[in-house]
Parts: structure tokens; sequence; C-alpha cells
């Protein structure tokens, strides 16, 4: 079993428009709704690829009533979510049907109390038993300490369930101190991160600070990876027009999927790259197209990058 932690779900609403025009009021073409947050995205995606998923993390309200339905009916992830008193948030994406574009709008979450925040630990920790491999995803949620994806690191390293964490800012800078094994964040995340805009150097500014692995987004570029083995750097053979969101979420359950498979990290790579492509053709986040990915997959081109002669972890 592979488990994905969303700490700040969201109900995803997805509203098409013809021209998305500032300070106009706009005809919504289309509408979509899907469960969403990063670990919902990824765990949906791993469902795609059949393995078996289970989901925790928080849902409340009636928004996360309906987050939790839709959960149910359109993927066949296990949903280990834990109850709060406050309403899950909702995430607007609106897409412009004229150029390609996606605004997106998120709201902050539901605030998590101290007894909520302990139920959950309780629930992770059962959770882990059964573990193979756990991805820590997305922002937190007011309520939630700010190194909690470290203290949850270090609760899966303890129980020896590997961890893939993808979050950002404070959150992404303690939670290397604790040693995942792979952190994925974007070139945007590792620039605020070491304060370098080179990703190569970034990755490995990132590795140094305590992750085994690090592999990085560079959008419609691909993905880079740095390791204890090497570094290599992985591109679609060509651009994908669509909606990116959810793109790199699917990326992350590439890599998670080939870890738990024990492919080697250029086999990896070319998954989360043809994912992270198929995603970008898909309706909404958590989702691929299917097509798109089998075409892409072997043509992924992956390169091994230099690494200096320091020592690996």
């Amino acid at each position: 079993m592979i488990l994905t932690v969303t700490l700040n779900a969201a109900l995803d609403l997805t509203y098409r428009v013809p021209r998305l025009t500032p300070h106009a009021t706009h005809r919504v073409t289309d509408v979509a709704e899907r469960p969403g947050g990063k670990g919902l995205n990824v765990a949906r995606v791993l469902a795609a690829l059949g393995h078996r998923t289970v989901a925790t993390g928080f849902a409340g309200g009636g928004t996360g009533d309906a987050l939790r339905a839709l959960l149910t009916q359109e993927s066949d992830v296990t949903d280990a979510l834990v109850p709060v008193g406050g309403a899950t948030r909702r995430t607007v994406a609106v897409v412009d049907a004229a150029t390609g574009d996606t605004t997106q709008l998120n709201e902050p979450g539901p605030v998590v109390s101290p007894a909520e925040w302990r139920t959950f630990l309780g629930t992770y920790r059962e959770l882990l038993a059964d573990a193979q491999a756990v991805a820590l995803c997305g922002s937190l949620p007011p309520g939630v300490p700010v190194d909690v994806y470290a203290r949850l690191t270090r609760a899966a390293r303890s129980a020896g369930v590997p961890v893939v964490l993808d979050t950002s800012g404070e959150p992404l800078r303690r939670g290397l101190a604790a040693r995942p094994d792979l952190a994925k964040p974007n070139a945007d995340e590792l620039a605020a991160l070491t304060g370098t805009t080179e990703p190569l150097r970034a990755a490995r500014e990132a590795r140094r600070r305590g992750a085994h692995a690090v592999a990085a987004s560079l959008g419609p570029d691909g993905m880079l990876a740095v390791t204890a083995d090497g570094a290599w750097q992985a591109a679609p053979p060509r651009r994908i027009a669509g909606n990116p969101t959810g793109a790199g979420d699917s990326a992350v359950a590439g890599l998670l999927s080939g870890l738990v498979e024990g492919l080697s990290w250029p086999e990896r790579l070319s998954r989360a790259v043809a994912l992270s492509a198929a995603t970008v053709r898909a309706e909404a986040a958590g989702e691929f197209d299917a097509a798109t990915y089998a075409e892409l997959l072997p043509e992924v081109a992956v390169a091994a990058l230099p690494v200096p002669s320091a020592p690996g972890r």
C-alpha cells in the first residue's frame, strides 16, 4: 500500500470561460468538480496506475463531505481522512479557452484543533504499519505546526517507510532536515529555499540540507534529479498544450510508484515526465490522458548530468 498525506485537502472547482478579462462579467461554459489538494491528486494518479493507495489528512464540513463522496465515486483510493470541525477549503481554477492559461484561487483551509491533530497522528502511525511508502504533500492548514512534515518524516523513517516530501517554504526547509528519501520541489520553490535560480546547483544545495535525493520539476522542460547514485535530467519530446494544474502531482506519483517498483532513476524520471505531460492534456488535476502517457513514455529523453566528487549520502 502507498500512503498519501494531504493536510490541506480541497474541493477543486474548474471553470472554463471563452476569454478571461479583468473587471468583466464572464459566462462559464463548463464546470468540473474534483477532490483536490496535492496528496489527493497524487493518490488518484497512483490508483489509476494500479497501486493500492490510501489517502489521509483532514476533511470537514459540507465541502469535506462532497470531497469524500467524489473521492469514493471517481477513484479506487481508500479514504482514511480525519474529520475536523471546520470546512474543507475550495480552490477555483479559471481556464481561459482563448489562451489556454489558468488563473488559480486558493482558500486557506480550516483551523485544526490540538485534539484533531492528535487524532490524525494516531491514524497516521497506524497506517504506516501497512505502507510501502508515504507522500507528504502540499500546504498546511491553520493550526498545524510548521514543522509538521519533519515530524511525519521522522515517524515514517522510524517505521522503515520511505518518504517523498512535496511542499514549499518553511515546511520544506524544516522537512529537509528530517532527511526524507526524496524531496520534490519545483524550480521556484528551490530558488526560494536556496537563493539560487540555477536548478542543478539549487538541487545539490537542497540535498546537502538533508534529503537523500532531490527531484526538481522544470515545467515544460521536464525534471532533474540529484541522488547519491548520480544526477539526470529528463525532458519530454515536445511541448504539450493544455492545463498544467496538477502536473507536478502526477510527477510525484510517477516517482513514488517507481520507488515502490524498484525502478532505476532514469526510469522513474521518464515515468514522472510522461505522466506530468499527460496531465496537461487531462480535464483536471489528479488525472492524466492515458493515450498521451503511453505515447510519450518511450520518447522521454534522459541525460546524465555531472555530479561533484563529494561523498554521497
